[in-house]
């Protein structure tokens, strides 16, 4: 494939806009997908655009039965758009494009560009060709071309950002249709990885979320079973790196040496997302989920031995296809013995192309929400009794932007705990920038939220918050010289809200 002629290179107010459905993966390749195009010179479209973009990409999840539904009616939406600008494109990519492929340029013939999870960094060159040709582009690798973390990145946060550590899946669950369309897991280097997050640190990064489809089978494709575990570690090395996570783990592989990693390794912080799917053993096994509940519950329990503040969520379908009664209050035990932090609970949604999405005794509807409203109302009630024991405590809190939905109205600024609780608390009389780190005493606790009424008891000015006042900065000054409102920047979703790897949109 020939290069891009710079003849034919984009102007430089040509404007781009992303939109993303689905898991944290898929969040980071959108960073991408806005690196490559920044790269080639478009810019950023005004925060609330709405297809005024001149390039808008749409960034795929195949998770969801009904995520065609929602893609074209997006681009039903754009058509007239399209049709009354001149030169606007679209582009389609992630997991939905790489499972329908030609069809979507069949059901929405507007459409110039479709491309896959495998080959995100083609988007520049497939665009310029379909403006050159004046056709649509079409193109879907059937295996990773590069990793994509070799990609340039637009990062949405200043002070924190996610690290690939693999791509792809060895699993089998027959409700997740992930591996097909990312293909068998690929691990990164583990030097190429640390000299990524050395880098990150170097520009201001503090925190860090460490990235896989199955995060904790990293070393599977290099032969090292230890090698997550030397992963975490190696990271507590890194001078100016404050805070690790990690998402999202699997029970089959979580081992011993990970929990020892993790609370022996200072900046490794004491939070787990572990998904728990089912608490019945008889839906685990035909969800072709390799452990069972007992073998889920006594990690829990050797987490807390080790670590006794963690704070420990999980995602669990409901409704999955011949649950009975009996399994689905297996489950309801399993989350009363885990006591959970946070759930995400979801109703179980056929993935076409799954082997569940096939499977008999599929359950009505009415009985699966009958079930989720009962799991969700249990999973609340702990929640608010798991929260209301922060409630006297000093906790260091790293501030976040764009968190706090009432920030405005209540005078009050919002942070993440080192358990990634998230925390509103009252706005001290000095400055204090996202990224910056406040002490804080807790007063009051509610489901999914705590309060820290009190004045702030210490406030640690961080390189973090030097970098979020920098990129402000420097972006006040691009939209001024350029007339374009730039979004305002925000620190990635901390907790992955995932489904066997991939997250519900």
């Amino acid at each position: 494939m020939s290069s891009i002629d710079r003849s034919h290179t984009v102007d430089v107010k040509r404007t781009y806009e992303v939109r993303t459905y689905g898991c944290q993966m898929n969040v980071h390749d959108s960073e991408r997908l806005s690196g490559l195009l920044e790269d080639a010179g478009y810019v950023r479209a005004p925060e609330g655009a709405d297809g005024d973009a001149d390039v808008v990409v749409f960034n795929t999840c195949a998770v969801r039965e009904n995520a065609d539904n929602r893609l074209y009616g997006n681009l039903g939406r754009l058509a007239p758009k399209k049709a009354s600008r001149p030169g606007m494109q679209i582009a389609v990519g992630g997991c939905l494009a790489q499972k329908d492929r030609d069809t979507i340029v069949k059901k929405a013939p507007w459409v110039d560009v479709v491309f896959g999870t495998h080959n995100i960094g083609k988007l520049p060159v497939l665009l310029e060709r379909a403006r050159v040709q004046e056709e649509a582009q079409v193109e879907i690798a059937e295996s990773l071309e590069a990793f994509p973390s070799t990609l340039p990145t637009r990062r949405e946060s200043a002070y924190a950002a996610w690290v690939s550590i693999s791509v792809g899946c060895n699993n089998t669950c027959t409700f997740c249709i992930v591996p097909a369309l990312r293909g068998k897991e690929k691990d990164r280097r583990t030097g190429d990885i640390l000299a990524e997050i050395e880098a990150l640190v170097g520009e201001g990064v503090s925190e860090i979320t460490l990235l896989g489809q199955n995060v904790n089978a990293y070393g599977s494709d290099i032969g090292d079973r230890e090698a997550f575990s030397k992963l975490l570690r190696a990271c507590g090395s890194i001078e100016g790196l404050e805070r690790v996570r990690f998402t999202s783990p699997h029970p089959r592989d979580f081992t011993d040496d990970v929990i020892a990693a993790m609370a022996e390794t200072p900046n490794v912080m004491p939070q787990l997302h572990m998904p728990l799917q089912s608490g019945s053993d008889t839906v685990l096994k035909a969800m072709r989920r390799s452990y069972r509940s007992e073998r889920y519950l006594g990690i829990i329990e050797k987490v807390r031995a080790a670590i006794p503040h963690a704070a420990i969520t999980t995602d669990i379908i409901v409704g999955f296809p011949g649950e009975t009664e009996e399994d689905f209050e297996q489950t309801m035990h399993v989350v009363r013995e885990a006591r959970f932090t946070q759930a995400f609970t979801f109703q179980y949604s056929k993935r076409p192309g799954t082997p569940a999405a096939t499977m008999d005794d599929q359950i009505p509807k009415e009985v699966v929400q009958a079930r989720y409203e009962r799991l969700v109302a249990l999973q609340e009630e702990i929640s608010w009794e798991e929260n209301k024991k922060q409630v006297g405590r000093t906790l260091e809190l790293m501030v976040a932007e764009g968190e706090g939905r009432k920030d405005g109205a209540t005078h009050r600024l919002s942070g993440r705990a080192p358990d990634n609780r998230l925390v509103h608390f009252t706005k001290p009389d000095q400055e204090v920038r996202p990224g910056d780190v406040v002490t804080v005493e807790i007063t009051y606790a509610a489901p999914h939220h705590l309060l820290a009424e009190g004045a702030v008891l210490d406030v640690r000015r961080t390189r973090a918050g030097d970098a979020w006042e920098k990129r402000n900065a420097e972006q006040a000054a691009k939209s001024a010289g350029v007339m374009l409102g730039l979004p305002t920047v925000g620190v990635p979703e901390p907790l992955p809200v995932v489904t066997g790897g991939c997250a519900v949109d």
